[in-house]
């Protein structure tokens, strides 16, 4: 019972994390699932869901401050040769949060290199 109790207090706390930060970033609700047809809720990390293991582009959204800034939006977390804010339909880097109007689709997923399995993303370890 008390592991019960914790278990769900424990994912109240993740799914309270999840909206916020997604607010955070350019179509952060809406990120493409590298994986499969979908989308990756948990941008900054490997668990599609979130949780667990963060990914590049976590933790450079960490080490931000969890804001998005000009520096992050041009950084290429993933080492793919899109920066950020291409991979997230913000290639202007104008977003924030009370403005945003001007963003395009995203392409692709900024913490996860693309094609994965690919000669450039041969340094990842990450496999779907």
């Amino acid at each position: 019972m008390y592991f019960t109790i914790l278990s769900f207090v424990s994912f109240l706390a993740a799914a309270s994390c999840y909206p916020r930060y997604t607010t955070l970033i350019p179509n952060g609700d809406i990120v493409p699932n590298p994986c499969l047809i979908g989308l990756w809720q948990g941008v900054g990390h490997y668990n599609s869901s979130g949780g667990g293991a963060t990914n590049e582009f976590g933790l450079d959204f960490a080490a931000a401050g969890h804001v998005w800034s000009q520096e992050l939006c041009l950084k290429d977390s993933d080492r793919d040769g899109l920066t950020n804010g291409q991979e997230l339909g913000d290639p202007g880097c104008r977003f924030a949060t009370s403005n945003p109007g001007h963003l395009v689709a995203p392409q692709s997923h900024p913490g996860i290199c693309e094609p994965i399995g690919s000669n450039k993303c041969a340094w990842q370890t990450f496999r779907c």
